[in-house]
């Protein structure tokens, strides 16, 4: 009798922690396809709807320098159409997922900026003394080097909403890996 109470209760345990582990959620950042890193590579932006991928470039001249007409090349990795690259249609580019940027007076190679569709927090795109195009951005209220953000998006509604931001990166003087979760 008592070895029968003990295989019941294992079963039942078993089961439970059988049950756990398939509704156990898996960060979507773990399941996204990254995309290929670059020379070039700013940072990109991922969200919960698909996969499909914003990039950030660095747009640069011949002589590699930032283009100051347009410092930032924005486009989509389209994963769920077999990774094929796509521009930003103009909603997108003005609304969504454009950049604003303005040459920075004082210091060459420099451009200051915010995400059009979130002025909150700025950023400056320019090319370290060793030539490396890189993204500065606030996270933990330092400027680190932005690498990759993800956008959890609530699409229940008549219009999607943000429910919270994430945050990669790295800190400039250290290399350390950074993060940073916030609601906007």
């Amino acid at each position: 009798m008592r070895f029968s109470k003990t295989i019941i209760i294992l079963s039942i345990l078993f089961v439970f922690n059988s049950l756990a582990q398939k509704n156990k959620t898996v960060p979507a950042t773990d399941v996204f396809p990254t995309p290929p890193d670059t020379d070039i590579r700013l940072f990109y932006i991922q969200r919960s709807s698909n996969s499909n991928t914003v990039i950030y470039d660095a747009n640069l001249t011949a002589d590699k320098k930032l283009n100051p007409k347009s410092p930032v090349h924005t486009y989509w990795i389209k994963y769920n159409e077999g990774g094929r690259k796509q521009e930003l249609t103009n909603i997108q580019r003005t609304l969504a997922y454009g950049l604003y940027t303005k040459e920075v007076e004082t210091e060459k190679e420099s451009y200051d900026g915010h995400f059009l569709a979130y002025r909150k927090r700025k950023f400056v795109v320019k090319i370290t003394p060793q030539g490396e195009p890189v993204a500065l951005f606030p996270i933990n209220g330092k400027m680190q080097i932005l690498k990759k953000v993800f956008v959890k998006v609530d699409e229940s509604g008549m219009m999607p909403s943000v429910v919270y931001v994430e945050l990669w990166g790295k800190d400039p003087a250290t290399g350390k890996e950074v993060y940073e979760k916030f609601k906007p």
